[in-house]
């Protein structure tokens, strides 16, 4: 991924990182709290030779008691050793238990040895050591006194004698919290990371373009009250009021030229916003005074009747079968710009209605009668309705629903259309959350009229 990619995921996804912070703190801060104290203590000795009576003695021995350091950590850790260390203080452990508690090392080109011990007793831990420290020196003596002396070169002197610890040396619970902090964090951002890597829905107007090879020609902001009422009231003044009336501009200068006039709203699968997309749209176009008609072409599940408020007994279907006309169906809605046909009742065969010679008589007729025609068809992937209608009309305009259309959903609507040769005027990138990018990049409109007062949504 690209560093905007990331970027653009972690802004997307900026809680997944926030919720790791605070967990892997808390974790961090639990584990703390619950974990035993421990209290290390620490001796240290020093390793010589007796037989030092002149400088080369001196300087022998010191190299002979460097060598011997490194095999002597061994032995601090040793059964042998920890065995009598057990016996002398009559602890209830094993010598495999006891070394987990001690760590020996020799310190680099001395003859130092430095030995800790950790317990949950500060009293024990420092009388262990202490214990060690005796061990020691009585082992040493019997491994490096010759046969047939009494003697050993080898001398261990304790020259930094243990403590009891005033404070535990484990947990480290600023260390533990700020390590959960940073793990937390990173793991969150891995996950925002991920889940936009993994993602195939679509939030990036731009590919969302690049994949429809059409322009996007608007962004409609996520609404709730629109959500729930579905139509806005005409002269509303509102952040999504003024995404439609972008759109409105925008798609009457997709083409210059010969602007389209019968325009067919659809997207790739249901609960896109399709409907609602095309009722709003056609209100947009209705208040700057264009003469417009809505054709609820989705029979299988027309939705248009009931987001405006009218009837929806009579319509498309009887006008298709010839048992009544356009004047006997076409219903107002508020003035008189703005007349819909309702989708009438359902018939045994909305693919081939849709797709027929009176059908596309029918589009001719709204053409002449009106500025637009907008057609709320089905969506183009579980049905094949829509397919035989687009080609048919001027062009068509999909909606892609934010972070819930997928890349090859798109991808596949776009082929359907491309198989009947109907032009893509452009995609509308919908229900836009607030936070997101594109909401952003598209909503400079609306600041200009922030003073202004909100009309409520139209219900019904």
């Amino acid at each position: 991924m690209e560093l905007r990619e990331v970027l653009a995921a972690l802004r997307a996804a900026w809680w997944l990182p926030a919720i790791g912070l605070l967990m892997g703190g808390v974790a961090a801060l639990v584990v703390s709290l619950l974990t035993t104290p421990q209290y290390t203590t620490r001796i240290q000795m020093f390793v010589s030779t007796t037989d030092t009576t002149s400088t080369s003695d001196v300087f022998q021995g010191s190299q002979f008691s460097q060598q011997r350091v490194t095999s002597y950590a061994r032995l601090l850790k040793g059964d042998e050793l920890l065995s009598r260390v057990i016996d002398d203080l009559n602890l209830d452990l094993t010598p495999d238990a006891l070394a987990d508690q001690v760590t020996a090392n020799a310190v680099t080109e001395t003859v130092l040895l430095d030995v800790s011990v950790t317990d949950v007793d500060p009293v024990r831990a420092r009388d262990i050591a202490r214990a060690i420290g005796e061990a020691f020196r009585g082992l040493v003596a019997e491994l490096e006194t010759p046969d047939g002396a009494t003697v050993s070169p080898v001398k261990v002197t304790v020259v930094d004698q243990p403590e009891v610890a005033d404070k535990p040396s484990a947990p480290k619970s600023l260390v533990n919290v700020a390590m959960g902090l940073a793990i937390g964090l990173l793991v969150g951002a891995l996950v925002a990371i991920g889940r936009a890597k993994f993602d195939r829905s679509l939030r990036d107007a731009d590919e969302a373009a690049r994949i429809a090879r059409a322009p996007v020609i608007g962004t409609i902001l996520q609404d709730d009250a629109l959500q729930k009422r579905h139509v806005l009231e005409r002269g509303t003044v509102s952040r999504t009021a003024e995404d439609y009336r972008q759109l409105r501009t925008n798609l009457q200068y997709v083409n210059v030229d010969k602007p389209p006039r019968v325009i067919m709203v659809s997207s790739a699968l249901a609960s896109e916003g399709k409907t609602t997309l095309a009722v709003n749209l056609s209100v947009a176009l209705a208040e700057a005074g264009r003469r417009v008609t809505i054709l609820e072409a989705d029979l299988r599940r027309p939705r248009v009747t009931q987001y405006m408020g009218l009837v929806s007994g009579a319509g498309l279907t009887n006008i298709l079968s010839g048992s009544a006309e356009v004047e006997d169906v076409l219903q107002s809605f508020g003035e008189d710009k703005l007349s819909v046909i309702a989708a009438g009742p359902a018939p045994p065969n909305p693919g081939e209605l849709l797709a027929s010679s009176h059908m596309l008589a029918l589009i001719d007729e709204l053409r002449r009668a009106n500025d637009f025609v907008i057609i709320d068809a089905p969506p183009l992937l579980p049905v094949a309705d829509s397919t035989g209608l687009a080609a048919f009309v001027d062009g068509v305009v999909l909606s892609v629903r934010y972070g819930s259309t997928r890349r090859d959903q798109l991808a596949q609507a776009i082929a359907s259309l491309d198989r009947v040769q109907a032009k893509t005027l452009g995609i509308v990138l919908n229900i836009v959350p607030s936070s997101a990018r594109e909401a952003g990049a598209y909503g400079y409109g609306y600041s200009y009229h922030h003073d202004a007062d909100r009309t409520p949504v139209r219900s019904g």
